[in-house]
């Protein structure tokens, strides 16, 4: 008889979970544009630091110091908040 009831609270169980309300893709998608403008200026950063580190000779500001600053800040800054911000 235990087997039994346990066996009926399972099947209710696994029904009330296919009654639930689907969420499609974009109805229930994080990113707004607030979200893209952050990841564009990201990838435009990154773009950028490559751009200026290919430019200056080897032992120059920009290539030791400006392009790293910027690489860091577009991937470890820039692009992680794009992917967690969350507008109120």
């Amino acid at each position: 008889m235990e087997k039994q009831v346990s066996n009926i609270s399972f099947s209710v169980a696994m029904n009330d979970k296919k009654q639930t309300k689907r969420v499609h893709l974009f109805d229930g998608w994080a990113f707004k544009k607030i979200n893209y403008i952050i990841f564009i200026i990201g990838i435009a950063l990154i773009g950028i630091g490559y751009v200026i580190m290919a430019t200056g000779s080897v032992n120059s500001f920009q290539s030791l110091t400006l392009a790293p600053i910027l690489l860091f800040l577009g991937y470890v800054v820039a692009i992680p908040f794009a992917l967690i911000y969350r507008a109120k």
